[in-house]
């Protein structure tokens, strides 16, 4: 009998878990719709709670305060991005051909965006919440440090100086396609992706030359 009544005691605490796991990431998904309709500043717990469809009360139970909600949505979502970063930034197949190499990142970054459109708006937006902002300017390094890697295998004469700023300027290329992006639907806006791509070949072509393509 002690043995059933263990079992139970220690499956009471794991449901809990997994319906407070489940509580947080209703309230998250509420939070990421409010964000990018409103925008952080804008934002209110109340406004979350309702989207939510849970009380004020319920909603404290979890975060206490909206920064607090944002920062375990944003940690998560760089989370995530690191994982999307470490596999689109891999290291090219020298028979790869370019426009092939820079499409099949472009595409795994705007898949994320375009999947979590609460990232940009968090991330990007004017009103960044503070406490996110160190593990953004993390979160960018370390995405520059990738792109240099992987830049510096295809252009093994050039300077690390050059290096990081066509890193640079990639990353910029990049995040200014990606507002664009986000700003439209449907095919005009896998137009613009083949836009950002198009600009990334044609800057990225004559420093690689013919290091990529070779069979």
């Amino acid at each position: 009998m002690s043995d059933t009544s263990e079992t139970s005691d220690n499956a009471q605490p794991r449901r809990r878990q997994a319906r407070g796991e489940r509580r947080i990431a209703q309230l998250l998904a509420a939070a990421a719709q409010v964000f990018c309709t409103t925008g952080y500043t804008a934002a209110s717990t109340n406004a979350i709670a309702r989207e939510a469809g849970v009380s004020p009360g319920t909603l404290y139970q979890f975060f206490p305060n909206k920064e607090a909600i944002a920062i375990e949505l944003g940690d998560r979502l760089m989370h995530e991005m690191r994982e999307t970063y470490g596999e689109a930034l891999a290291p090219v197949d020298p028979a790869t051909p370019l426009q092939e190499a820079i499409g099949a990142a472009v595409d795994r970054f705007i898949a994320f965006n375009t999947e979590h459109p609460v990232f940009f708006a968090l991330m990007h937006g004017p009103d960044i919440p503070g406490g996110i902002t160190e593990a953004h300017d993390q979160l960018h390094a370390t995405l520059i440090a990738r792109i240099e890697a992987l830049l510096a295998s295809l252009l093994p004469e050039t300077s690390p100086t050059d290096v990081t700023r066509t890193a640079h300027v990639c990353l910029g290329i990049y995040k200014a396609g990606l507002e664009l992006v986000l700003a439209h639907e449907g095919a005009e806006r896998a137009a613009y992706v083949q836009e950002v791509k198009d600009v990334l070949v044609r800057y990225l072509g004559p420093l690689v030359g013919g290091r990529l393509g070779r069979t």
